[in-house]
């Protein structure tokens, strides 16, 4: 089953877990189909369909029981083991996101972070911190598969190749450089500055006038020709 879950049904599925454990926390046994469609923002019948495709019992009109399936997502989404990822790069980024405190929704641990200069590291990231020529070792030790990568541009190709020889399957890249995914490490790039400049885009794509925007759409249309014409042999 798992190898059909497409990446918006896992993100879901997240989603869905989370506001089981908050419910949870609140005393509640049971909730519905709508309640959860309006917590995410998707229709009760989005939500009814995903829960019949992983074959989670539950109805219309009786609901779900929250401890089964919070257990039942649990399985699913491999959270039945612990999960700890380390940080590499101790600037302004990872020390953010060591102090980050919805981790512990997400049942995650970060055991510890790493920075070329750890002594110039605050203590109030909360984690221990070591240099970065300790990391292979870390991970192997601790058996650490997940990583965050937060190093200035210059030395983020190579942390990438150290993270990948010691062992770690996947990586939030937050640094400019684009990493590619390979067969034993899935990289997922986080490019803030991208990020912003895209919003900013859809903020202005709605202001514009409509004839702007057919404009717009029509050269999109066409780049998207041209690139299908390059592709056919």
């Amino acid at each position: 089953m798992k190898g059909n879950l497409n990446k918006e049904l896992v993100i879901r599925l997240l989603k869905y877990r989370r506001i089981l454990t908050q419910l949870k926390s609140l005393g509640f046994e049971k909730v519905f189909s709508n309640n959860l469609g309006d917590a995410i923002g998707v229709a009760p019948a989005l939500v009814r369909k995903d829960f019949s495709l992983l074959v989670l019992g539950g109805n219309k009109r009786g609901g779900y029981r929250i401890d089964y399936l919070s257990e039942q997502l649990n399985k699913i989404l491999g959270k039945t083991r612990e999960q700890r990822i380390i940080i590499v790069g101790m600037g302004k980024i990872g020390s953010a996101v060591a102090q980050y405190k919805g981790f512990h929704q997400g049942d995650f641990e970060v055991a510890a972070g790493f920075d070329i200069a750890p002594e110039n590291v605050l203590p109030t990231v909360g984690i221990p911190i070591y240099p970065t020529s300790e990391i292979q070792s870390f991970v192997e030790r601790e058996h650490i598969e997940v990583a965050i990568l937060s190093v200035p541009e210059d030395v983020s190709t190579e942390c990438h190749k150290i993270l990948k020889n010691a062992g770690i399957r996947g990586i939030l890249n937050f640094t400019p450089i684009e990493l590619k995914t390979t067969q034993n490490c899935i990289i997922h790039n986080i490019n803030i500055g991208v990020e912003i400049e895209n919003l900013f885009f859809q903020v202005v794509k709605n202001t514009l006038p409509q004839d702007v925007e057919a404009s717009l759409a029509s050269i999109i249309d066409e780049e998207l020709v041209d690139v299908d014409s390059e592709d056919t042999p």
